[in-house]
């Protein structure tokens, strides 16, 4: 089950390029507004179940909360900067470094084991990440300054992902609600100072594409996503999350008319082969 919602909510993150594409919104604001409502939604959800947010927990786990709901929320600006300056594709192969920055720190952070189909996967992937991306192609001309907004992303990304496993005896929902608040906050605090707010005016699409994803990509699938993290090894999380930038890539190429030509076509292959592999025999002791 905990592989399943993993699946699903790389599925849906995949999807978020798209969005933000279409939102004449500062990358701040996005990120505030998907911060704030999506931990009310959850907060919302908890109300109408019934369940009791675990204070306690809350408290014991502050430290960690606080930093790593921070971490995400400037992810999201960095993520969504990089999509003004180069295509989707791209700026998801710069953002999905991240798994490998985890395969190379969960032994040393977190005392994980690896082995070396992991280790040998997980580097297929990114070979296959930089194919599709079009780097290798001498025609194609790469933009440094969405590349290193993307990277930036990625380092935080990561550094969410591990802080993860530092949780403890809280459950998915209270963490989720925290950090998703946190996010909305800390980057709300930082839009103030760099943002003219006053001067803002959304139009319509922007608004409802804008709660779509703070409701739909956030509320709902970032709590099944912290809730897979609780039962997975770092390195599986790495290997699944290769699945955002293959639909990603899909959706860009459909829906933005995003170039597709042979590197891309092998990079997929690298990426799904490997994770394939991975998931039958990386994970047999």
């Amino acid at each position: 089950m905990a592989k399943l919602k993993l699946i699903i909510s790389m599925t849906v993150f995949g999807s978020i390029g798209i969005f933000v594409r279409y939102i004449s919104l500062p990358s701040e604001i996005i990120a505030m507004i998907r911060g704030t409502v999506g931990s009310l939604i959850l907060i919302l959800f908890s109300a109408a179940s019934k369940r009791r947010i675990d204070i306690g927990a809350i408290k014991r786990n502050l430290p960690v909360l606080l930093l790593s709901g921070t971490a995400m929320g400037f992810n999201w600006i960095l993520l969504f900067e990089s999509y003004r300056y180069i295509t989707v594709s791209l700026a998801t192969l710069c953002y999905y470094l991240a798994p490998v920055f985890v395969i190379i720190l969960s032994p040393i952070v977190l005392k994980e084991k690896t082995n070396a189909v992991k280790v040998i996967s997980t580097l297929t992937a990114l070979m296959g990440m930089v194919f599709v991306s079009g780097v290798l192609n001498d025609s194609q001309k790469v933009n440094t300054t969405g590349i290193l907004l993307g990277v930036g992303a990625a380092v935080l990304y990561a550094s969410v992902m591990l802080m993860s496993k530092f949780l403890k005896d809280i459950s998915s929902d209270d963490s989720t609600i925290v950090r998703l608040g946190v996010a909305g906050i800390s980057v709300g605090i930082y839009a103030l100072f760099t943002q003219d707010i006053s001067a803002i005016r959304p139009d319509m699409l922007s608004v409802v594409l804008v709660m779509f994803v703070a409701v739909f990509h956030t509320g709902i699938t970032y709590k099944m996503y912290f809730s897979s993290m609780e039962d997975l090894p770092a390195q599986t999380i790495a290997i699944y999350s290769y699945i955002d930038p293959v639909v990603s890539i899909i959706l860009s190429i459909m829906i933005l008319s995003e170039s597709f030509g042979i590197y891309e076509l092998v990079g997929s292959v690298l990426i799904l082969g490997s994770t394939l592999v991975c998931e039958v025999w990386g994970s047999k002791k």
